[in-house]
């Protein structure tokens, strides 16, 4: 065993591999020997109980030799084969990298290669003028230099000059698209310089269309029109000449189509160089285009464009349909604006015919779907022309209201004369359904009835709810007949329809009440003579509308519990009433005014106070005459009294007023105040003219003190300036007399005191006026 492990520890330097193994088997099969002689010694020692100290130790001896010799092997193989083993990851390493940089290398070239051969079989195809695979091959160098630029150790003054010449060359292939597109489709339009206001600036616009483009020898295998198409798809381009094109064609050849009557559109077919588009004008009285006209012309320019450039299909879709995706929606509404809306029937007796224009709709839809300018799910027009009740409505109620408020701003003062006879001409309408079995039910249930016996014996005038004699705008009898005709429209149309017309009616009031006061504000201050007039147009108004619901009632699809106008009336009535007022307050106030310059009536004795007072008498007399000629034959008459004798008796009561608180009026103030008073009591009636036949004015001049509160007052005082004291007396007749109706014991005994002397007659007068 020493041997051994002298024979180990003498080997230095470096190991084979090979021996190695062998010296680990070595010391394994000695391991096992010493294994097996220490069981051999334990079972010698602790079983069959054999002394062996001395065996024992050499044993041990021969158990740390063993020890020594695996340590000295473990340290020899954690140096020496670990060494040897990092020198070889190292070297390996080193091949990797090498042999990676080698693959990258060889990569870049092959991009290289392929960025070579794409440019030559694109510029021999771009020579062909085989568009699609000179497309393909500048996608093909465009996917190389693009991995070439992914490469980080790529050289940068290589993949730049790559770069420029990729994108000249992309740049190179749309301008040649660009040049076959145009000759694909070459347009002629106005110059810049004109103004696109009429039919006659479009008519230098045409297009002319050659499916083959410019003249191609016939060698070339492909067609050239899918050529270009397709590689325009491929550039990405085709979406973009597309949408140009469509822009141009909708401004200068299919909006003026629709919107111009005149413009005709004509094509001529040419065998070698395809087919032109021209606009040509035509004379037409026509304000609006016809809806089939429209779709005949629209449909002739797109089955032109279907024919010679647009029946093509690029990745599994037409591209008609990219046409009309891109110019469908702003067609549509145009063709909607300037030709359905002015289709809709201005009546409902017309809606039966616009069927005709559905019918063309519906064609004209389905040639575009044929065509593929129309998807499956647009049908925008159809959509608009089947919804011609509501159409309908809508431009009815639209059209209603701006005739009314045309007739709420025009001007007032050209009038009407109504009488008691008068009758809104409301046409016949249908009987409602069902009114007769109801009236043969009724008839049956009443049969055994006296007929003469349900009759009233007192009966109502035949003049009970009509309108006094009087003057109305003539706007305002237009617009009643306007809501009457609004109505009967109403009852003739759809239910949905039927119920717009009706609101729209209500409408018409509501904008009357919001906008006739506030539009003729200013006059009806000013001039008397409109202030009547608006104020007999309110109760024309609120005493129609009293009736005018129930005689539609019947014949409109409204719930039950709608108002219809009923509750119009008591508004229009406060605005007439409030209108009137307001001019009467006006003439109120310059009539106090008038008469503040009278100096308080006072000191008449002096020819100057007398001129003024005097004069401010005659003004306010004619003031009220001037407002009696202008109400004259405009006014009810009861109105018309009313009106004026209210203003006399504010004047009546203001010169009263004034006299009573004189406290000394002498002989000649005295005269000159019952002149004064006298003046109005003769003049006075006078102003009382309501109707033009001055014969027939005398009766309502005899009423002036049923108009005139005052009146009498003014009697008795003109009475008393003129009196004695024995005089007053007698008519005030202890509290009895005309007097004492007029004035109370107070106003009497201060008049008396100012009009004669202290005395004991006076103060015997004065003890008689007792009550």
């Amino acid at each position: 065993m020493s041997s051994f492990v002298t024979e180990v520890l003498a080997s230095s330097g470096k190991l084979e591999k090979d021996d190695l193994a062998c010296k680990i088997s070595k010391l394994s099969r000695k391991v096992e020997e010493t294994k097996e002689e220490v069981t051999d010694m334990i079972n010698k020692k602790y079983i069959e109980f054999i002394p062996s100290m001395e065996g024992a130790e050499e044993l041990l001896d021969q158990v740390e030799s063993v020890s020594k010799d695996i340590d000295l092997l473990k340290s020899c193989i954690e140096n020496e084969v670990q060494q040897n083993l990092h020198d070889a990851v190292t070297e390996y390493a080193k091949l990797k990298q090498q042999l990676e940089k080698n693959t990258t290398i060889i990569k870049l070239l092959q991009h290289l290669q392929e960025f070579d051969t794409a440019v030559e079989e694109y510029h021999r195809a771009l020579h062909e003028k085989n568009y699609v695979v000179a497309a393909k091959q500048h996608g093909t160098a465009r996917a190389s230099v693009d991995a070439l630029k992914a490469w980080k150790d790529t050289e940068l003054p290589l993949v730049r000059a790559l770069s420029s010449e990729i994108t000249i060359q992309r740049e190179n292939l749309i301008h040649h698209l660009g040049q076959e597109w145009q000759k694909l489709a070459d347009w002629k339009l106005p110059s810049n310089k004109t103004e696109l206001t009429c039919a006659k600036s479009f008519l230098k616009t045409s297009l002319h269309l050659n499916r083959g483009g410019s003249k191609v020898d016939e060698s070339i295998p492909h067609a050239l029109l899918p050529s270009i198409l397709q590689a325009l798809s491929i550039q990405g381009e085709l979406h973009k000449k597309i949408k140009l094109f469509g822009q141009v064609l909708l401004k200068y050849m299919l909006k003026p189509l629709i919107i111009y009557p005149s413009l005709m559109v004509e094509v001529s077919s040419q065998p070698e160089q395809g087919a032109v588009l021209t606009l040509q004008c035509t004379e037409t009285k026509a304000e609006h285009p016809d809806p089939s006209q429209v779709y005949t012309k629209v449909l002739t320019v797109l089955k032109t464009l279907h024919e010679h450039l647009f029946d093509v299909s690029i990745d599994q879709k037409k591209v008609s349909e990219i046409l009309g995706d891109l110019i469908w929606e702003e067609m549509s509404e145009c063709i909607i604006h300037e030709c359905l809306v002015h289709s809709i029937p201005t009546n409902s007796s017309q809606l039966a015919e616009y069927s005709e224009v559905i019918k063309q709709t519906e064609d004209f839809e389905s040639s575009l779907k044929e065509m593929g300018y129309l998807t499956g799910d647009s049908a925008d027009l159809l959509k608009y022309a089947r919804n011609v009740n509501c159409h309908f409505a809508s431009k009815k109620c639209q059209d209603v209201i701006v005739a009314a408020r045309k007739l709420m701003t025009s001007e007032m003062h050209n009038t009407v004369k109504i009488t008691p006879e008068y009758k809104l001409s409301i046409p016949k309408l249908p009987s409602p359904s069902g009114g007769e079995k109801e009236r043969k039910e009724s008839g049956k249930k009443s049969g055994h009835y006296d007929q003469r016996s349900l009759e009233n014996e007192k009966q109502l005038s035949p003049s009970t709810l009509c309108l006094p004699v009087c003057r109305i705008s003539e706007s305002v009898q237009q617009l009643m007949d306007l809501a009457i005709q609004t109505l009967s429209e109403a009852v003739g149309s759809s239910p949905q329809c039927a119920v717009q017309l009706f609101y729209t009616v209500r409408n018409i009031f509501h904008l009357f009440y919001d906008v006739v006061p506030t539009y003729h504000k200013d006059n009806f201050l000013k001039l008397p003579h409109l202030a009547a007039i608006q104020h007999n147009n309110c109760m024309f108004i609120a005493h129609h509308l009293l009736t005018l619901g129930f005689q539609f009632k019947p014949h409109l699809p409204l719930k039950d519990g709608v108002a219809y106008f009923v509750d119009l009336v008591p508004g229009f009535r406060r605005l007439g009433a409030r209108c009137f007022v307001a001019q009467m307050n006006v003439q109120k106030a310059e009539m106090l005014e008038r008469l503040s310059t009278a100096r308080n009536f006072s000191n008449l004795d002096d020819e100057d106070n007398y001129s003024v007072a005097s004069k401010a008498i005659r003004q306010v007399i004619h003031q009220l005459r001037r407002l009696g000629k202008v109400w004259q034959d405009v006014l009810p008459v009861n109105i018309y009294c009313k009106a004026i004798g209210t203003l006399l008796n504010t004047a009546i009561s203001e010169l009263i007023n004034k006299i009573m608180m004189l406290e000394d009026i002498s002989n000649v103030d005295g005269e000159r105040l019952r002149t004064l008073c006298q003046t109005i009591i003769e003049e006075g009636p006078l102003v009382f003219n309501p109707l033009p036949d001055e014969n027939k004015n005398k009766k309502y001049q005899e009423e002036v003190p049923v108009y005139v509160k005052k009146w009498m007052t003014l009697k008795e005082i003109s009475m008393v300036l003129n009196a004695n004291l024995q005089e007053i007396v007698d008519r005030w007749a202890e509290g009895k007399g005309p007097l004492a109706v007029e004035f109370s014991c107070n106003e009497m005994k201060s008049l008396i005191r100012a009009l004669f002397k202290n005395t004991e007659r006076r103060a015997a007068a004065l003890a008689k006026i007792v009550k």
